[in-house]
């Protein structure tokens, strides 16, 4: 059984929701004690809780102290399955940090499955479902082939998002007889991640969206042409950001960004993609021009950090380097929520990573 503080380092969900996924994979039963004790709404939360039930799902795993509010969690994982779930995290919940827990797990079952969660999908403080689509999932694409398509959108604070991930496995858990033989098949097959250098700037891409009750302030198109103002003074490159309006519960907006790069001036490397991403969401009494501009500074100060990864793709790709092994990314900032991110693997998986003297490049073993 494997102990772990809950309290650690920036003490998020994100400590409950990696150790889930590589409890799962690797089959390691764990403990966790003092969950989000230094927050206002300490212990699990609503979130936490649909993502134990989803695993229990896929794995029959069994838990005690899965409750609301609780400050403990004992979590005991058994054989991956493979099947289609259907998620209803409920109002706003994300769908995004749901995934953080699941999709892990879920690519190396034994045959394809479809992931359809109902929930928040532009919320504060996770990821936006076109940051997870356009961002991360190109990074992922060597270990699985996963289609994300978003089918309806969910702001806070009603959600009702609804998002769909197919999973075709490429490497399989249950075609070995345990973690460690099919870990060692990982590292011998699956690309290293190489993402130490930008190389040269292609396109800058972004979606903006609002919901329709907004369409006649012209929300959407306002913060587009905001922040591809802002880039267009900066870069020299082609800047394209589609507007979009979507049937929703609740009022929303926001905008997600992406920069593209290549090692030549041409081709982009399918394999290991240069992506960095930037995001903002509208709120109540802010400009629409405010959130395109916020958005496109935020990927202007990232691209300007001379670094591949973007802060927020660091710790998304941390327990995929694990697996990987024998990578490095250069970040434009190792975050405490990265620290703690690699606190978490190192109770599952040793002490693997490596962060240089200046605190911007992550290695594994």
């Amino acid at each position: 059984m494997i102990s772990i503080n809950g309290n650690w380092g920036e003490a998020g969900g994100q400590i409950c929701r990696t150790a889930l996924a590589l409890s799962t994979i690797t089959q390691k039963p764990f403990e966790i004690h003092d969950i989000r004790k230094g927050r206002k709404d300490s212990g699990l939360k609503s979130q936490h809780l649909y993502c134990v039930k989803s695993l229990k799902e896929l794995c029959n795993a069994v838990a005690e102290g899965d409750e609301l509010g609780s400050l403990s969690l004992k979590y005991y994982p058994k054989k991956l399955v493979a099947k289609n779930l259907d998620i209803n995290i409920e109002t706003a919940g994300s769908i995004t940090l749901l995934l953080q827990a699941l999709l892990l797990p879920a690519m190396f079952v034994s045959k394809p499955i479809t992931i359809t969660a109902l929930g928040g999908t532009d919320t504060k403080w996770s990821m936006p479902f076109d940051y997870f689509s356009n961002v991360l999932l190109p990074q992922l694409q060597r270990f699985a082939k996963i289609e994300a398509k978003l089918l309806k959108r969910g702001y806070y604070p009603k959600g009702n998002g609804k998002a769909e991930i197919k999973i075709s496995p490429k490497f399989r858990l249950s075609d070995f007889p345990g973690f460690d033989e099919f870990h060692g098949q990982l590292k011998q097959n699956v690309p290293k991640y190489d993402l130490t250098g930008q190389h040269h700037l292609i396109q800058i891409k972004g979606v903006s969206h609002a919901s329709k009750d907004l369409q006649n302030a012209r929300v959407a198109e306002r913060q587009a042409h905001s922040a591809q103002a802002v880039l267009g003074k900066k870069f020299s490159v082609p800047v394209k950001i589609s507007s979009e309006y979507r049937d929703t519960l609740s009022t929303g907006s926001g905008i997600t960004l992406w920069a593209i790069f290549s090692k030549s001036n041409e081709d982009i490397d399918e394999t290991n993609p240069i992506r960095m991403g930037s995001d903002a969401l509208g709120e109540q009494g802010k400009k629409a021009e405010i959130v395109g501009e916020e958005a496109a500074r935020n990927l202007i100060s990232e691209i300007e950090s001379k670094a591949p990864v973007d802060r927020y793709l660091a710790d998304q790709l941390l327990p995929f380097m694990a697996l990987a092994g024998n990578s490095k990314i250069k970040i434009s900032e190792i975050t405490n929520h990265c620290r703690t991110n690699i606190y978490t693997i190192h109770q599952f998986m040793g002490e693997i990573f490596k962060i240089d003297e200046e605190n911007r490049i992550i290695s594994v073993k």
